[in-house]
């Protein structure tokens, strides 16, 4: 899966990002301490250290601005770019394209400016003014649109699941082949938390470890925990007793097989895994998303506020 700057990076082709984690030595000339600044990841502090170095060599508020904006993008953290809007606005008129480090065409900037604009109002709640800004970028720059689509992805998935509500007394059957019953699992627990898994995806079989640990912490907060593989042939079946058994550890939780003739992906609109759902005692999902999403754990923190999130490993996407 590739990253929304990595998707920037190749759709502005102008930018030559080092490799920050690298660098020992300070940058010796503009050219360096530009690449340096656009590549940091690592924290604020050394973004901030990047662009005072870069604009003491003459780099431009324009290119410090970009830094700070793929900075973001790549970390997914809206909240941080929906603040860079006040700066996005002011800029706007200025704009001169020899003064950019990642834009080939002056379009392009204006389609981010409305990116950025509509990630502002969409962390303001205002949909109306997510939707006009947004149109208004995909207008400017189509090629963008990898960038710009998964926040609409995420508007419209919320807002159908809004409506969904989970039939806990359907049954599932297990790895091990016993027909078990959502409610069940769920019991007297908090909340049903749902894996949706495939043995087949790398990421899935990356995560397991840091899912095993997620569920210990899930469960010790009073929460059910079941994983649900998306298909139940027999290939899938013992793919996933393999990569289980490798883990040389019981399995986190309940694991069960996906009904065919009525998928409980379909109707949670499951399309990659892994997936995480979180679904209360009366049906309602309250969360639909990848785990590294924060909201994930905010969510599980308003049902349960004694949930300590486990330190896990960072997988980049």
């Amino acid at each position: 899966m590739i990253s929304r700057a990595a998707a920037i990076f190749l759709i502005f082709a102008t930018a030559s990002p080092g490799k920050a984690e690298e660098a020992a030595a300070p940058p010796a000339s503009l050219r360096e301490a530009v690449d340096l600044m656009l590549s940091v990841r690592d924290s604020t502090e050394k973004l901030e250290e990047a662009i005072r170095t870069a604009r003491d060599l003459g780099a431009t508020e324009q290119a410090a601005l970009e830094a700070r904006f793929l900075f973001h993008v790549d970390r997914h953290e809206d909240e941080a770019i929906a603040a860079l809007a006040p700066e996005f606005t002011k800029r706007k008129p200025l704009f001169r394209l020899e003064d950019s480090e990642i834009f080939g065409v002056e379009e392009d900037w204006l389609a981010v400016v409305e990116y950025v604009l509509a990630i502002a109002a969409l962390e303001k709640g205002d949909r109306d003014g997510f939707k006009r800004h947004i149109t208004e970028a995909f207008w400017l720059s189509p090629k963008q649109g990898a960038a710009f689509a998964p926040h609409i992805d995420r508007l419209r998935l919320e807002d159908a699941m809004k409506n969904v509500r989970v039939d806990l007394q359907q049954e599932k059957t297990s790895l091990d082949d016993r027909k078990l019953r959502l409610a069940n699992i769920l019991g007297e627990r908090k909340a049903l938390f749902l894996h949706f898994f495939s043995p087949w995806s790398r990421e899935c079989e990356e995560s397991l470890p840091d899912f095993a640990t997620a569920a210990k912490a899930l469960n010790a907060a009073g929460l059910a925990v079941a994983t649900i593989i998306g298909e139940s042939s027999p290939e899938v079946r013992q793919e996933t007793l393999a990569l289980l058994a490798a883990t040389n550890s019981p399995p986190p939780g309940t694991w069960l097989l996906d009904d065919p003739s009525a998928p409980l992906a379909r109707q949670l609109r499951v399309q990659s895994a892994p997936t995480m759902v979180l679904v209360s005692r009366e049906g309602a999902v309250l969360f639909h998303g990848h785990p590294s999403d924060d909201g994930l754990w905010e969510a599980v923190s308003k049902i349960a506020p004694e949930f300590q999130r486990p330190a896990i490993k960072e997988d980049g996407h």
